[in-house]
């Protein structure tokens, strides 16, 4: 079996390990998996599971048994679930997170503020039965089935709310119709409609195109129109020689001579100019 990562998914191990024999516990481990556990469903908020058994001479089981295992929280009532409702549909950092299908840190807060819970808080929560011969109870296929239930609630945690009598689709109806629930609800979809667009199909589809007129190759080369036989020449850019120079003004401090600077280098920089010409 794979480890519980989740801390809902760890709660519920760590409530059914409060009053249950560790030794009938670490038995059931070894159940949770798919190798034992041959099938199982939810239905009306309780978990049904068919668990193959072990052969056992000594008590006269020759062929391999199934056993047919349920586990059930203790259902919330309608009415407390419409309290709750109006609890988690009051604050923006429960409706948000339940309506992106994530489970807040704080969930139980609100049902502990109406003397209830989300997550088995004692035995009495728990409800199992098992088929097989064993007097005990939690046996070790509950124990296996709810190890199971465990890593479950670690993909869906939503599951918790179904154990205990409201399924996610009513969940998430009922937080919609609060204001808040409602006004998130549109700007979400508001979002959606401009961010995606609906296409026919999911692969591009390739487009049909007129076959082009063939080429007249000596009307390509030859061109029907003309270049214009008089082509204006830009205008002359406007050209301040030297600015940077004349920047410093006519006489800076390290300039000594009688002329000025920018003339200097004026003069200096049409002989360049000249020489490269080749005069």
């Amino acid at each position: 079996m794979q480890a519980i990562r989740t801390w809902w998914g760890q709660r519920f191990m760590e409530a059914l390990e409060r009053f249950t024999d560790p030794s009938r516990l670490a038995r059931g481990r070894t159940y949770a998996n798919s190798n034992r556990i041959k099938s199982w469903k939810l239905k009306d908020g309780e978990i049904f599971a068919k668990i193959r058994g072990n052969k056992n001479p000594y008590y006269g089981v020759y062929k391999e048994p199934t056993y047919e295992t349920a586990i059930s929280l203790k259902v919330i009532s309608n009415d407390d679930w419409e309290l709750l409702i109006r609890q988690l549909g009051s604050r923006a950092s429960f409706v948000s997170r339940l309506l992106l299908n994530e489970m807040p840190d704080n969930i139980e807060t609100p049902f502990e503020a109406l003397d209830l819970h989300l997550l088995p808080h004692s035995a009495k929560d728990f409800k199992t039965r098992c088929s097989c011969p064993d007097y005990e109870n939690p046996c070790k296929h509950v124990a296996g089935l709810s190890y199971f239930l465990a890593s479950q609630l670690d993909q869906d945690p939503f599951l918790l709310f179904e154990l205990r009598g409201l399924s996610q689709q009513n969940l998430l109806k009922k937080l919609k119709q609060t204001p808040l629930g409602k006004a998130l609800a549109e700007v979400r979809e508001r979002e959606q409609e401009s961010v995606f667009t609906p296409v026919e199909s999911y692969f591009t589809r390739p487009l049909s195109l007129n076959r082009p007129v063939a080429c007249d190759y000596k009307a390509f080369w030859e061109c029907h129109k003309r270049l214009p036989e008089n082509i204006v020449s830009p205008a002359a850019t406007h050209f301040i020689p030297g600015l940077l120079i004349k920047k410093g003004g006519d006489f800076p401090d390290f300039w000594k001579q009688s002329m000025t600077f920018p003339s200097a280098m004026e003069g200096a920089y049409e002989a360049i100019r000249k020489k490269s010409k080749g005069w």
